[in-house]
């Protein structure tokens, strides 16, 4: 643990102080990527380059950086498609509802951007849910078949 600052002394001269102890000591030989260039260089200049290179290596989707108002609209948009893999009725309506709760409570904290977000009606994505659900209806039988008289069974010809 390193020590604190003592009073009187400068913030920035205490920590140059720290950085040439800690290189005497040899506490920076042999780091990971030492005599290797920086990564990036190679790319084209863009102000961000770090965070989309942050957001690929952890794995997170670009929509993690919008404001919560917006995140919750796209979220809203996309429940459908979030559902159709659920198996029950219940189980649809208990997501809307955490759904629903999240916006009521970014509705109550009043903070960030003023965004235009309603809660999502659960029986109108439950009536989306079934629908989606429920086979095609059965086509039809072919008319020749019911037309065509049925023929005899063989142990029954013989009579």
């Amino acid at each position: 643990m390193t020590e604190r600052k003592p009073p009187g002394v400068s913030f920035e001269s205490w920590v140059e102080k720290q950085i040439r102890e800690a290189q005497e000591r040899g506490e920076f030989d042999d780091l990971p990527g030492a005599g290797k260039p920086l990564p990036g260089r190679d790319r084209p200049v863009e102000e961000q380059w770090w965070l989309r290179d942050y957001l690929r290596r952890e794995g997170l989707p670009s929509d993690a950086l919008l404001p919560t108002p917006l995140q919750l609209r796209k979220e809203a948009e996309r429940l459908p498609e979030t559902v159709a893999s659920l198996r029950s009725e219940e189980a649809v309506r208990e997501a809307v509802s955490a759904l629903n709760r999240r916006i009521v409570d970014w509705l109550r904290a009043g903070t960030g951007p003023r965004v235009h977000v309603a809660p999502v009606d659960a029986d109108e994505i439950v009536a989306g849910w079934q629908a989606a659900r429920t086979p095609p209806p059965a086509a039809p039988s072919a008319p020749e078949a019911e037309e065509r008289p049925r023929r005899a069974r063989w142990w029954r010809r013989r009579r």
